[in-house]
């Protein structure tokens, strides 16, 4: 039995503007308008036998992540079981709670598959060969990470140091089977050219392969802490939502620690399976430029650009044409709020600008202008004194939870579509053009009954006008006490 679990908890602040806290690095559109997370819900989802995939994620992101897998239409019979952390607390947790879950479900002879929700791997043969060598190496009670065979001198992977070879009873073209000798950490460019000249070093992709009962012992021989407190917060878990949510307060003591220095770096019965499956951890604009074609100025350009006497750059364009003249080794990144413009040289230090921007409490670090919601989406056109201009698509057969406003008055008008609204005791049906007004303090709830999207125009208008303002009543998801979005 092959679990695959996708962890999907960074932030990627080196991708902002596109990347934000509440809309992260794994729901990133590509050039081919599929995200990460679903493309890499596709690559597990392929796999036979696997009915099954778990999702470690952020409360907040639950509906959004729960979208992304609907949108692509897989097979009705495959399920999705989601660990809701409360907050990120690194990959040993997440991973022991993962291996928790599988255990009491599946046993604890089933094989966890764990792997991040935002990488590209090119090669999807390729994988699946190197993950049924690791489910090999897992049943002979091995945690097993994959290594990929390093392309160039880089500074910014992890390496992994091989040993012995281990024989495997199917052996398959273009993969190795080692012990792991040790792990190094990020090293220096002259480190770094020493370990790609030695030939027996890999890059260390983030990917483990290894029976629950293994992992689970492992961590509680290296790490007893990380295992008593994880044991903790998966017996106090809840269910909201058909999903599991896990309890913030004793998630809260449980260490912040990687599963690299958790256990593989302790543990004697580590494995590597060496491969080249095309992968990228797509961790900066300068790896998202490498996805495109260049032209024969060299530039790379998603969405709409005008390139006068440029070269060398990347330009991803969002709603708008962008034109350059004149430049060379930029990256310029357009969102509807926000605009990025760095040299390729310096695409590290974009975090820099995230961390400025939460030190001040600008919005434009944390949110996008569109946000994102179980019932759909609600955009900020513009806002003024005493005033805020929204326009709010909600999907069919869905609703907003009924609520009220304690601060703000709100007038709605209908784009299209039908809504079916709740204004204090009374309800109607809107139709395009049509409009209504809701007071402050008035209980109300808008539903769209129809087949197609509804689009409507809200003016608020009031003395406060943020989205605290919302005293829930009833919520078809769950979201009374504030959590979920």
């Amino acid at each position: 039995m092959l679990v695959p679990v996708i962890l999907s908890g960074g932030v990627g602040s080196r991708l902002w503007p596109v990347s934000r806290e509440t809309h992260p690095k794994p729901f990133m559109p590509l050039a081919d308008g599929q995200s990460l997370i679903q493309k890499t819900f596709q690559r597990v989802a392929g796999f036979k036998g696997v009915s099954e995939i778990v999702i470690v994620t952020n409360q907040e992101h639950y509906f959004q992540t729960l979208d992304e897998f609907s949108a692509l239409g897989l097979d009705q019979s495959l399920r999705l079981e989601f660990l809701l952390e409360p907050f990120g607390r690194n990959t040993a947790p997440a991973i022991a709670l993962a291996a928790f879950y599988v255990a009491e479900i599946f046993g604890p002879d089933a094989t966890l598959l764990v792997l991040p929700a935002d990488h590209v791997i090119d090669k999807q043969d390729v994988f699946e060969a190197a993950v049924l060598q690791a489910k090999e190496l897992a049943a002979q009670g091995y945690l097993v990470t994959l290594g990929l065979k390093p392309q160039q001198p880089d500074t910014g992977f992890g390496y992994i140091e091989v040993g012995a070879t281990i024989p495997v009873m199917t052996t398959l073209d273009n993969l190795t089977t080692n012990v792991v000798q040790s792990f190094a950490e990020k090293p220096s460019l002259d480190t770094a050219k020493q370990y790609v000249a030695a030939g027996n070093y890999l890059w260390n992709a983030g990917i483990f392969c290894f029976s629950a009962a293994t992992f689970l012992a492992a961590l509680q021989q290296h790490a007893p802490d990380v295992y008593a407190g994880s044991e903790k917060c998966w017996q106090s878990s809840t269910m909201q939502c058909a999903a599991r949510r896990i309890d913030a307060e004793s998630f809260s003591t449980v260490p912040n620690i990687s599963i690299d220095y958790a256990v593989m770096e302790k543990a004697v019965n580590v494995a590597v399976v060496g491969c080249d499956m095309g992968w990228s951890d797509v961790g900066s604009w300068a790896a998202m430029s490498d996805m495109l074609v260049a032209d024969a100025d060299g530039n790379r350009v998603d969405g709409e650009a005008i390139l006068v006497d440029s070269h060398d750059s990347y330009i991803r364009a969002a709603d708008r044409v962008i034109a350059a003249v004149g430049i060379k080794n930029l990256i310029i990144v357009d969102t509807p709020d926000a605009l990025l413009v760095v040299d390729k040289h310096n695409v590290q230090d974009v975090k820099q600008v995230v961390q400025r921007l939460k030190a001040s409490g600008h919005p434009c670090y944390k949110t996008h202008s569109t946000v994102h919601r179980p019932w759909g989406t609600y955009t900020e056109l513009e806002q003024g004194e005493r005033f805020k201009i929204k326009r709010i698509v909600v999907k069919p057969g869905s609703s907003l939870s009924l609520q009220m406003h304690y601060h703000r008055c709100e007038h709605w008008v209908v784009v299209s579509g039908t809504a079916r609204i709740v204004n204090g005791d009374k309800e109607i049906l809107l139709n395009t053009n049509e409009s209504t007004f809701i007071p402050s303090g008035h209980k109300h709830r808008l539903e769209n009954p129809g087949k197609v999207h509804l689009v409507l125009i809200e003016v608020q208008s009031g003395e406060y006008l943020e989205e605290d303002d919302i005293v829930r009543f009833d919520d078809i998801y769950g979201r009374q006490d504030g959590n979920l979005q």
